[in-house]
């Protein structure tokens, strides 16, 4: 029964104390008492087991952020009451609880280091169910500490060895026991393997490869699935990275069949529709390969093993699904096989792809009927979700800095492009946690079989408001070409107190794309850290809006 709750007195601000009071409860309905913010009703009886996820399913409000604790402090001392209202209301949102490893202090201290970890991951995950409990959700993980992560980029770190790691996994089995959860196993470790981490990064970690990348990931299966209520998800980028036959044919090797699926979009801002349709071919590839030809996990780890950036092409009948999400060619439009998969580049920009949109760059009628014709009778298998948490106005494509007044050239444009990914201004929050996604495949992909519900959920998995790390120059994401003559191309210097010259120190840690945004030089927050200006942003552009 859906609790009746009080009205909100016309005009009155709620004080400081009221406002953290509430955000400290964590719960969604507590924060809906004073912020006005409406909340599904709860579910009447403790989740549903087993590794699947009920339509009704309920997930967990964790424990507000310091930083949007002390924003909303800040907010309304400076009398920005909507607006604290707009992050109290983003953080009343069922989230993901990240689980790291080591501190730098721990890792320094070897053995001892590793067990105390160990300790930690053990009491953080028991804390987060006795919160789940108490709220009668289920609460959603995301394991990321393995070995050389993120290309020793950003988030760098992980744990110091395959056999910490494996402590540290075991550490997570044994605090979840029995219970029902979902659990997101090490976000960007499949489809950014080692081998596309470059000779600095393959000379400085030796001992990290695809095959022991990979082999982490299926001890986490092996391990995890042990728990016959945990949901269990890997990797699967986004719908703008690896083509389906390359991620599908890394999944199968480490060990998806065994797992519940795998997840799409962490920490990116990919449209949720495009992922749905990238999710439906990477499932779709995957049962081709193992099913109808028989490919098993370790013929897919023996080629997946040797791929490189500068060959990361599947093999065999990975190979057949061909560059699905690229292009638009399919049996619909005439081009049957791999060899004349042409047609026009799929879009990432600007709205979400659809089945005969009037535009070609966005039709997935072509890739859609490919894997339907290659399966037959044979229904995709895999299951999969998708992080919605940032996605709401998709991606970034950065050509409004073409124009003036910014005037940048294309060599600019293309790289803050490449780097939409790091801190992107103009996102929005996107769709509303759910498991209640049963029938929107079949919305979406009219080739697929009736009644195929693979997507299990939409989640907020990457918190919003945490900054993907410095976004800057020094790390490749961002660039500027100051003023050198008018027009098209020609640059500019905006009139910004200390903005950089590009001969200065500076030029090379500073965000100018934050910096046009709040009219002051911004550099952004260190990963993981909380972005203020970012966390309003997202709040002020969520689609759909907050409170509504």
């Amino acid at each position: 029964m859906r609790p009746v709750l009080p009205r909100t007195p016309a005009r009155r601000r709620p004080t400081t104390r009221s406002w953290l009071a509430t955000l400290a409860l964590g719960a969604a309905a507590a924060a809906a008492l004073s912020v006005g913010v409406p909340v599904a009703a709860a579910a009447s009886r403790s989740p549903e087991l087993g590794h699947a996820l009920a339509p009704n399913t309920r997930f967990l409000v964790p424990t507000p952020a310091d930083g949007s604790l002390q924003q909303i402090r800040q907010l309304l001392r400076s009398d920005q009451g909507n607006d604290a209202q707009l992050i109290a209301a983003m953080e009343s949102v069922p989230q993901a609880v990240w689980l790291d490893g080591e501190t730098q202090a721990q890792a320094a201290d070897g053995s001892a280091g590793v067990q105390q970890a160990n300790r930690d991951v053990f009491r953080q995950v028991r804390q987060t169910l006795h919160r789940a409990r108490r709220q009668d959700a289920v609460p959603v993980f995301v394991a990321y500490n393995i070995p050389g992560r993120d290309c020793s980029q950003f988030s760098a770190g992980g744990a110091p060895s395959d056999a910490a790691y494996d402590s540290w996994i075991n550490s997570i089995g044994q605090a979840l026991g029995d219970a029902k959860a979902v659990l997101l196993l090490e976000p960007d470790a499949l489809a950014n393997l080692p081998g596309y981490c470059g000779a600095a990064y393959n000379t400085q970690f030796p001992n990290i490869t695809d095959t022991t990348r990979i082999d982490d990931v299926a001890y986490g299966v092996t391990t995890l699935e042990q728990d016959p209520n945990i949901s269990l998800y890997l990797d699967g980028g986004h719908s703008a990275w690896q083509s389906p036959g390359n991620i599908a044919e890394v999944l199968t090797a480490a060990d998806v069949q065994q797992a519940q699926g795998f997840f799409l979009d962490v920490s990116n801002y990919q449209y949720a529709t495009n992922n749905a349709f990238y999710g439906v071919w990477v499932s779709s590839c995957i049962t081709y390969a193992t099913q109808l030809q028989g490919v098993t996990q370790a013929a897919a780890l023996t080629d997946a093993s040797t791929l490189v950036s500068s060959d990361n092409s599947p093999t065999g009948a990975f190979n057949t699904c061909g560059p699905g999400e690229y292009y638009n060619g399919g049996p619909a439009n005439n081009f049957n096989a791999p060899s004349t998969y042409n047609g026009t580049s799929l879009d990432p920009f600007g709205h979400p792809w659809a089945e005969n949109p009037s535009d070609g760059d966005y039709d997935t009628t072509g890739p859609d009927s490919f894997y339907a014709n290659i399966l037959g009778s044979t229904p995709p298998s895999i299951h999969f979700v998708i992080d919605t948490s940032r996605d709401g106005l998709g991606p970034n494509s950065m050509s409004s800095y073409a124009a003036a007044p910014f005037d940048q050239p294309s060599s600019i444009t293309s790289g803050l492009q490449s780097g939409n990914w790091c801190n992107p201004p103009g996102s929005g929050l996107g769709t509303r946690p759910t498991a209640n996604t049963g029938g929107i495949l079949n919305s979406l992909d009219s080739f697929l079989p009736a009644d195929t519900n693979l997507l299990d959920a939409y989640l907020w998995v990457k918190l919003p408001g945490q900054s993907d790390g410095q976004c800057d120059l020094a790390g490749g994401v961002r660039n500027w070409q100051n003023f050198t003559a008018a027009g098209a191309g020609g640059g500019d210097t905006p009139a910004i107190a200390g903005w950089p010259a590009s001969t200065d120190a500076a030029f090379s840690t500073f965000d100018p794309l934050w910096s046009l945004q709040e009219g002051s030089v911004v550099t952004d927050p260190a990963a993981g850290a909380w972005f203020p200006a970012q966390a309003l942003q997202l709040a002020q552009n969520a689609n759909p809006r907050l409170g509504g």
